[in-house]
């Protein structure tokens, strides 16, 4: 069990290793999770803390409990947010969980898309560097995502042409290689019909419905560093995020 970190509250820490447990199907629907007295006691914590992990995870829709039973994950189909994945290269090295099969489909210079040229602040017709990646768990469902970057770094950072992963993900290598940091991200998720392509990689039938999910990362000096696109079959059937609200 991990070491608790000052970063986040300790709640939503417990609360988001629980929750990337049953993101990557090491828990799976049905499964029992550890209950508040073995939470409070592996992350030496109280036991009021471990409650609220708990319900943390109940109002997101993750777990549910049975009185004089348990708490068991529920069978519900929640898309892992870019951010999470950000945050997992950050603290393990890795933006994927041991559970995750990652296979970079293609990583090519063309001509960037109209909607990718405006998302990256290049001009129209420019080069782009497209990263394309099939993900998927132990339960099957996969995830279709794209990274896409200015094709002006194809000189300096050779590695986003190679089929071979990236240490800690794409993000961490930009920064490495232009000396620009990570500031902040801007996401926008959306469903639509499943194009042909996205059919055939996600095995799904036609029509199909996709949630879309776009982020823009940013560096300090507003430059936008990466563009990605991912595409989850209708069983990710939602995005959740829990967050304060001041008075």
């Amino acid at each position: 069990m991990p070491e608790i970190e000052e970063v986040l509250p300790k709640y939503l820490q417990i609360s988001g290793y629980i929750r990337d447990q049953i993101m990557s199907g090491e828990l799976a629907p049905g499964a029992e999770v550890p209950s508040e007295r073995e939470l409070a006691a592996a992350w030496k914590v109280a036991r009021p803390t471990a409650s609220k992990a708990l319900n943390t995870l109940r109002q997101q829709g993750l777990v549910i409990s049975q009185r004089g039973s348990g708490t068991y994950v529920a069978d519900s189909r929640i898309a892992p947010q870019a951010r999470e994945r950000y945050e997992r290269a950050r603290r393990y090295g890795t933006m994927y969980t041991e559970q995750e099969s990652v296979t970079v489909l293609s990583a090519e210079l063309l001509d960037g898309p109209d909607h990718v040229t405006s998302a990256l602040r290049i001009a129209k017709g420019s080069s782009v560097i497209a990263r394309r990646r099939l993900v998927s768990n132990e339960s099957g469902l996969s995830e279709l995502a794209t990274s896409w970057f200015p094709g002006a770094l194809a000189e300096t950072a050779e590695g986003l042409l190679s089929l071979e992963r990236l240490p800690g993900g794409t993000a961490q290598y930009v920064e490495s290689v232009t000396g620009r940091k990570v500031a902040y991200a801007r996401d926008q998720v959306s469903a639509r019909l499943a194009t042909e392509a996205e059919r055939e990689h996600l095995a799904l039938p036609e029509p199909a419905a996709v949630l879309a999910y776009r982020l823009t990362v940013h560096a300090l000096d507003n430059t936008v560093l990466q563009f990605d696109e991912a595409v989850y079959p209708q069983e990710w059937w939602a995005f959740q995020q829990e967050y304060s609200i001041g008075s």
